[in-house]
This record gives C-alpha cells, sequence and structure tokens, in this order.
C-alpha cells in the first residue's frame, strides 16, 4: 500500500517529513511512501538515514504552494508543485490508497477536490480532527473549517462520513452523534441547526444522542460532533487556545513558585507528562478530509517527525479498512431513504 506524500508542505519541511516517512516505513513494513518535492533536498535527508529504499520513493517537483497564495489559483497554476504532483500521483498510481500533507489547508482541500474528487451522493465533503475527550478514545468533530455555510442535509452527511470515520479511527461500533449547539434542549439554536436536529434525529443512518454544548465537547459523552465549518473551527481553536492556556499557567505557577511548590510538581511530573501526552497533537495525526474518493489527511503546519509518521500510519490504517468505500454506502443509503420520504 503506498501512501503519496507532500514532501514540501509544513513548517519544517522537507527535513522533519522525509524523517517521519522513513519512520514510519520502519514501524509498518506494510506501508510504501512515494516523497514528491524537490528530489536534491529529500535525498539530501534520505542520504544520512538508513531506510529500505525499495519502500521510499522521491518524484520530483520544483515548486511549493505556500499559504500565502489562492489555494484554487495555486492548484491551477502551479503545475510543477509538490501538492499538485502527489494529487496527480495518487490518481495515476492504482497501488496509491491514500496522501498525506502538512501544507496549506487551502490547497489541500481545494486540489482533493479538484484533482481528487468527492464521492458520489456527498453533498460536501468535510474536514475531521480528532480531539481529546476526557475518556481517553477521542471525538471526531466534523466540521471544523472546509464549509463556513451549510445546510441542514450537509450536516446529516457529516454526520454520516464521521460516523464511518469514527468507527475506523476509534473502534467505536455504534458513535454517538451530537450537534454542536448553543443549548441542549431540542428547541434551541439558530435556523441551520434547529433544521439539522429534526434532520439527524429523523435520520435511522446514525445514532443522534441530541445538542452539545461546545463545554461538553471533550467530556467523552460523544463519539462525532457535528457543525457547520464555521462554528466547529470556532470551538476547535478555542479548545486549542484553553489547552495552551491552561498548560502555560501550570508551568509558570510551578517555575514561579517556592521550593514546595517545585517539590509538588517534581511529585506530579507523570501526571502532568500524561495529561501533555494526550494534548499532543504529534501523537494522534492529522484531520482526514472526508468525503474525497481517496484517503486525504491534513497533518498540522507544525508537524515534526512523530506527526508525520502517525498521519501516514493513519492514512494507511483508513485506506486497508476502506473508509471511504463505508462513507460511499452510507451516504448513498441516506440519499435513498431522503428521496422515499420526499416522494411519500
Amino acid at each position: 500500500m503506498k501512501i503519496v506524500v507532500d514532501a514540501m508542505g509544513g513548517d519544517y519541511a522537507p527535513s522533519e517529513v522525509v524523517l517521519g516517512a522513513v519512520d514510519a516505513t520502519v514501524l509498518d513494513k506494510n506501508v510504501e511512501v512515494v516523497l514528491v518535492g524537490k528530489s536534491a533536498e529529500i535525498n539530501a535527508v534520505l542520504n544520512e538515514c538508513e531506510y529500505d529504499k525499495k519502500r521510499i520513493e522521491v518524484v520530483d517537483a520544483s515548486d511549493v504552494i505556500t499559504n500565502d497564495e489562492s489555494p484554487t489559483m495555486a492548484i491551477k497554476l502551479k503545475k510543477d508543485s509538490s501538492l499538485v504532483k502527489a494529487f496527480e500521483r495518487l490518481m495515476s498510481d492504482e497501488s496509491a490508497s491514500a496522501f498525506v500533507s502538512a501544507g496549506s489547508t487551502g490547497a489541500v482541500l481545494a486540489g482533493a477536490f479538484m484533482k481528487v474528487g468527492r464521492i458520489r451522493g456527498v453533498s460536501r465533503p468535510a474536514l475531521a480532527p480528532v480531539l481529546p475527550t476526557l475518556t481517553g478514545n477521542g471525538m471526531v468533530l466534523c466540521d471544523c473549517g472546509a464549509n463556513v455555510d451549510c445546510k441542514p442535509l450537509n450536516l446529516l452527511h457529516f454526520a454520516i462520513m464521521a460516523s464511518s470515520y469514527a468507527q475506523a479511527m476509534l473502534g467505536v461500533e455504534k458513535p454517538r452523534v451530537g450537534l454542536l449547539n448553543n443549548g441542549v434542549e431540542a428547541h434551541k439554536g439558530n435556523e441551520l441547526t434547529k433544521e439539522a436536529y429534526e434532520l439527524l434525529s429523523a435520520s435511522g443512518d446514525i445514532n443522534f444522542v441530541g445538542n452539545c454544548e461546545a463545554r461538553d465537547m471533550l467530556t467523552g459523552d460523544f463519539d462525532v460532533v457535528v457543525s457547520d465549518g464555521f462554528a466547529g473551527n470556532v470551538a476547535l481553536k478555542t479548545a486549542e487556545g484553553t489547552a495552551n492556556l491552561l498548560l502555560k499557567l501550570i508551568k509558570k505557577g510551578v517555575y514561579g513558585g517556592g521550593l514546595k511548590t517545585k517539590l509538588g510538581a517534581a511529585m506530579l511530573k507523570p501526571v502532568f507528562k500524561d495529561v501533555k501526552t494526550k494534548l499532543d497533537f504529534n501523537a494522534v495525526g492529522g484531520a482526514c478530509f472526508l468525503g474525497i474518493n481517496k484517503v486525504i489527511v491534513k497533518a498540522h503546519g507544525a508537524s515534526k517527525r512523530g506527526a508525520i509518521s502517525a498521519s501516514i500510519l493513519q492514512a494507511q490504517d483508513l485506506a486497508s479498512k476502506n473508509v471511504c468505500e463505508k462513507i460511499r454506502e452510507g451516504v448513498t443509503a441516506a440519499n435513498a431513504r431522503q428521496a422515499e420520504s420526499a416522494e411519500e
């Protein structure tokens, strides 16, 4: 199984991306990686590594798409960019099952939509990261920024796609789906969430358990939380910011205190380490772009080798579990039921 990797995407490309690819092939003997980017720079890093040369291939691409460029125009005009050539390899090689990039989110989403295409029947593809929860199993947030304006049907499709993803990624047989809202009561929300609530409640294709307030997203009471991309992105960034603030406040309190504080912190060091690990995106992998014909994983822009390796293995796992086909089946069945209900 080949995973195509944009070697020039991310804050630490290409060195950390290449090292992450090497680590992935060491951790899983079934993974083959195609690194796409400036071959001279990629090979310079590979020459310092011990790796199975039969399982890492380098494809040259002379250009790079940056975060400052218009995503759609860059995909159209930069034909020799690492991102465009990686997508082309993904589609031309039947053995290439998935794609990973830590580059421009907008360009990755635009490229996936334009070059790979959405699954038939999916109204809108959506970006779905896995967030840590109090119970430790994780929760899929869908959408977190790909679609800022949505219709109720989009949210139903998000719920179906994210449920299939949670089954594969989290191992949950019947994922509990919540709708991000400003209250748990059924009558709460704006026009979109009220209509979406009715649609999700009536659907037999998901395990909808009701509204979810942002403060309850990470409690472990939900396996999937569905939202339009605007509210989902705000919730995601707020959660990230709060986690970073708490870690900094704890660190400041420890080192700014006296001897007793430092002794107490030393005793609690294993607890602090465990919390930091659970909040570390490097251990999780990336956000999957659901609703596309092949597995697309968008790694964090600040990913280092550990996060890149985790993203590659995540992509390989999702592809091996046929998550795209399961999404296709779920959305097709839901659309057929919607059509039957409309006729009645």
